[in-house]
């Protein structure tokens, strides 16, 4: 069995303690070791520290850049005449001239053979593809797509859940050189209509339904709806994922997925990629949409060719043969990181179903039978298993498990803490944020570095990192806005449907010109350590003072009464506040006097008068995004008077219903609309 302790009297732990030094062995052999040794060899260049390395890397960027391009051994069919032809931010020119292709660089992986990933779901066990198959099915798929008149540039749309047949669909679209987009089949029409139809897709690949928590849920209805709001559709694939035996029944002449793959087998040596320039658009992401329409960000070939690997090299210490294990649906960007990462010849453990369905602590048994090295976990997963009272280490094998990644919200130090109780006390626990803007880590893991509770270890290589106060001045050990000071290959080519650019500046760039300005209120020391507070417009400014709601909810965490959180700052006129805090109990717990002062007490015990709200209110649910992030924007919109059709987007939300006491309450409550 791997080792841990039993979840219980848990040492009070302050954010900065270290929790774990990598062993001399494992400093050697990290990805980052390696890379600083060819860097010594090959470039003659010598880093005496992570740190040095990293300031070179966002000093000189070209050589930066042109290393990761030899080291990575990127094939181009056209040289590049420059790594960085313009510096500016928009509007950076990377790698001018070079003509690649992303499908072609992860199918490299099939001349290895073995598994190229593993997949299971609910009532199905732990299967595994072959490169082989997967090389076969993505050539044939991308075939049959060329004689249906798909051409580069055209938009291909999946409605897919975490599957093979997604990473197939994604890699078959671009290698032909189309442009792909996905939405989990979860979404409601309206969801899936307002991210794809506006991109007007030639191709529809979409299931019949899926199983969640023992349930099956056919959506060939929606499908009917979706086929109708996509008016440029030249042909629908139906994947039959409930139903495989039944016939095909759905509007537009819909070829059944199965059909496609009875010609014979294509070889690698008979197919032929198209190669495109290095800014040409892979995939369109959508961010959130918590407040309007998502955000639909065009990323391209080669700048999702080198940073998917750099960031999985040297921040995840992906080495080849590595299993890996995020719990992610098809429409986070973090899905397109482990669907990328065979890119590392890593091996990719694909899960469809409920996290703790039928047993809470299914994934960890996934980890062990599938012999997991790194496993990603999201806060709020690992505070659902510490309330469960699951710990790993006592029912399962976790030898082969090196990692932890967390992402998804801030993670606290008794998040980070959790896992050397109960897991294994030699983990890495790699603490980091980043964004779908870039589909990437900004601050991120370093396995040469301790892990502190409650720290994200360093910025990424090639992110220019920073804090800025409102003047738009560096500033250390101050909470401040994150920014990013230096372009990045894998930053935006633009939003689509945004020609003139104007939404795209709008969003990173009006506050500070030439910055990119990414909404969320950041901490760095000197030694780059960081900690990410929460979106900064949602951030809680109480008598000029600003408050990171991360610290609010980490003290709450604490509470066994308390499920979940959420809490907002109403500026006031006249110069006024009201902060509420609404709490989700736990079943058959009601909010009474007694609950309120403890909750009060902890609050002013922990941090300052400042964070204690001025009421509390029980509420059935908090609303959260389909990636777990609570919706402190919209909700805060919501009470100062924003309608509620325009204060959220309840497609984004993983349970929509969840919205409602916050619409009631914001028409019928006066505590602060006259303060």
């Amino acid at each position: 069995m791997g080792q841990g302790v039993q979840q219980t009297a848990e040492p009070a732990v302050k954010a900065g303690d270290v929790l774990w030094t990598p062993s001399a062995e494992r400093i050697a052999g990290a990805n980052v070791t390696a890379f600083q040794q060819w860097l010594r060899r090959e470039r003659g260049l010598q880093f005496d520290d992570y740190a040095a390395l990293w300031r070179w890397s966002v000093q000189d960027l070209e050589a930066f850049w042109q290393a990761l391009w030899d080291y990575f051994r990127i094939e181009a069919t056209a040289p590049h005449s420059r790594v960085l032809a313009s510096r500016s931010m928009p509007g950076a020119q990377w790698f001018v001239g070079a003509r690649l292709n992303y499908a072609r660089h992860v199918l490299r992986g099939e001349s290895a053979g073995g598994d190229a990933l593993l997949y299971a779901s609910e009532g199905q066990p732990l299967r595994s593809l072959s490169w082989e198959a997967l090389g076969n099915r993505v050539r044939m798929l991308a075939t049959h797509m060329r004689e249906m008149g798909v051409q580069p540039g055209d938009r291909v749309a999946a409605v897919l859940p975490n599957i093979p047949e997604a990473v197939i669909a994604l890699l078959a679209t671009t290698a032909i050189g189309a442009i792909w987009a996905v939405c989990s089949p979860d979404f409601g029409v309206r969801g899936v209509l307002d991210r794809l139809a506006a991109l007007r897709p030639k191709l529809l690949i979409c299931i019949d339904g899926y199983r969640y928590g023992g349930k099956e849920f056919d959506r060939r209805r929606e499908m009917d709806e979706i086929i109708d709001g996509l008016t440029d559709l030249r042909q629908v694939i139906l994947l039959q994922y409930l139903r495989p035996e039944s016939p095909v029944a759905l509007r537009g002449a819909a070829l059944a997925w199965t059909e496609i793959f009875k010609r014979p087998p294509i070889r690698a040596a008979e197919f032929n990629y198209e190669e495109v320039p290095f800014d040409h658009p892979l995939w369109i992401l959508f961010s959130s949409g918590t407040t309007g329409l998502p955000k639909p960000i065009v990323q391209g070939h080669g700048g999702i060719l080198l940073e998917l690997q750099k960031n999985g090299a040297f921040h995840f210490d992906l080495h080849a043969g590595d299993r890996l294990l995020f719990f992610t649906t098809s429409g986070w960007m973090l899905w397109n990181f482990v669907a990328s990462t065979p890119l590392l010849r890593a091996v990719p453990v694909l899960y469809d179903g409920h996290p703790a369905y039928p047993q809470p602590d299914l994934l960890w048994k996934l980890a062990q039978d599938a012999g997991v090295a790194l496993f990603g976990a999201s806060p709020a997963y690992v505070e659902q298993q510490s309330k469960a009272g699951i710990v790993p280490a006592s029912r399962y094998d976790l030898t082969a498990m090196r990692s932890i990644v967390l992402a998804g919200s801030p993670a606290t130090p008794e998040c980070m803490q959790w896992f050397y109780h109960n897991v294994k006390r030699d983990l890495w626990v790699a603490n980091g944020s980043g964004g779908t803007d870039c589909c990437t880590g900004f601050v991120g893991g370093v396995p040469t570095l301790p892990v502190r509770a409650g720290e994200i270890q360093a910025p990424s290589l090639g992110v220019s990192v920073k804090a800025f106060n409102e003047r738009g001045e560096s500033v250390i050990d101050t909470i401040a806005e994150l920014v990013i000071t230096e372009p990045m290959p894998s930053m935006p080519l633009r939003f689509w449907n945004d020609d003139s650019g104007r939404r795209y500046r709008e969003t990173y760039f009006e506050q500070f010109p030439g910055v990119w300005c990414h909404g969320d209120f950041f901490r760095i020391d000197a030694q780059g350590r960081s900690q990410v507070l929460g979106r900064s417009d949602a951030t809680l400014n109480r008598f000029g003072v600003r408050i990171g709601t991360a610290e609010i909810y980490r003290t709450l965490a604490r509470l066994i009464e308390v499920e979940d959180s959420l809490i907002v700052n109403l500026d006031l006129p006249n110069g006024g506040f009201f902060m509420p805090l609404f709490v989700k109990l736990a079943p058959g717990l009601t909010l009474d006097a007694a609950l309120e002062d403890k909750i009060r007490k902890l609050l002013r015990h922990d941090y300052t008068p400042r964070h204690v709200p001025d009421k509390i209110y029980q509420v059935p649910s908090i609303p959260t995004t389909r990636t777990g992030k609570k919706m402190e924007v919209p909700v805060r919109r919501l009470l100062l008077g924003t309608a509620p059709e325009q204060a959220g987007n309840r497609s984004a939300m993983s349970d929509p219903d969840a919205f409602d006491f916050f619409v009631a309450y914001a028409r019928q409550q006066q505590d602060y609309r006259l303060k």
